[in-house]
């Protein structure tokens, strides 16, 4: 979790938070204003822009473009439109960038893992799931997307958040906001520096201590995220089992606590984190060849970091 803990504010230029519920996360927009009405004006473009995303790609909506494709497996292909079509050449090159880790079709394996209950699914129970994962398998013919059987599913969820927050950024730049962020449950893109020019301080949280920080990062622009073990897990015999998992094997990560990243567009610096959490032992060399700032916790404690 990365959050804003503070700087100066010129006092000409005072800058407003405008807090929202979005995609199960607490959010806000902050921004630089001439009055309070004027950021809200300006944030209700973003925040319509976060809602209008969540609900045409929430696998939990079913008239979502998600729900629909899910539905249609094992039978026909879905119409998609032109930014639908982006999203899912992106996830290609993420399925690519990490060696088939970073698979949007592995959103089957919540089926065995309830992050509420603390149960370790066996290799009996994992082995059908598995077997429905699969992101070369899936068909894609111009607009049309098919998951050619029943029971796969795909799901936007490693970068849809951040993809808004892109968005929602965009939206507030092209309206003329120059200083604020997007703070999307803690997945941050800031499009201009404080109105006095200082960066906004982002404070990354220590993976073990939600009241303490590892470091307090300057921001002016740019996208900072992270990926870790800490926000949906549950421990059993003494070992951590975090939702972060692995569409090989089935199982949660266990190399890192957390990966922060900040590169220029939120979607990258997600993207970076996770394939990073998921890369384990080669986390560092695919982040460094990425050519990205970031710092890195690992399951002794021990920290990494480049350029943050």
């Amino acid at each position: 979790m990365v959050e804003a803990v503070g700087g100066t504010i010129d006092s000409a230029a005072p800058v407003f938070g405008v807090a929202f519920a979005a995609m199960a996360s607490r959010c806000e927009i902050r921004l630089a204003a001439t009055t309070e009405e004027e950021a809200r004006g300006l944030a209700r473009f973003a925040i319509d822009e976060v809602r209008r995303i969540e609900a045409k790609y929430s696998r939990y909506l079913p008239d979502s473009v998600v729900s629909r494709i899910n539905a249609a497996a094992g039978g026909e292909g879905v119409e998609c439109d032109a930014e639908t079509v982006g999203l899912f050449g992106y996830a290609d090159a993420l399925y690519q960038a990490s060696g088939g880790l970073f698979d949007i079709t592995s959103g089957v394996l919540r089926r065995a893992w309830n992050f509420r209950d603390p149960r370790v699914p066996g290799r009996e129970e994992l082995a059908p799931i598995l077997a429905l994962i699969g992101w070369p398998e899936v068909e894609r013919n111009g607009l049309h997307v098919r998951l050619p059987r029943a029971g796969m599913e795909i799901d936007f969820g490693g970068f849809g958040k951040e993809y808004a927050a892109d968005r929602a950024a965009a939206m507030l730049v092209e309206r003329g906001a120059r200083h604020g962020y997007v703070n999307l449950g803690g997945d941050l893109r800031v499009f201009g520096p404080q109105p006095d020019g200082s960066p906004w301080v982002i404070g990354i949280q220590d993976p073990r201590a939600s009241d303490r920080l590892v470091a307090s990062i300057p921001v002016q622009s740019g996208a900072l995220t992270t990926s870790g073990d800490y926000e949906r897990y549950f421990d059993a015999d003494g070992k951590r089992y975090c939702h972060i998992l692995d569409p090989h094997t089935g199982m949660p990560v266990e190399h890192w606590r957390s990966v922060s990243v900040l590169a220029p567009l939120a979607i990258a610096a997600g993207s970076c984190a996770t394939i990073a959490m998921l890369k384990a032992e080669q986390a560092l060399p695919f982040l460094e060849g990425a050519n990205v700032a970031y710092l890195a916790v690992d399951c002794r404690g021990e920290v990494f970091s480049k350029a943050l």
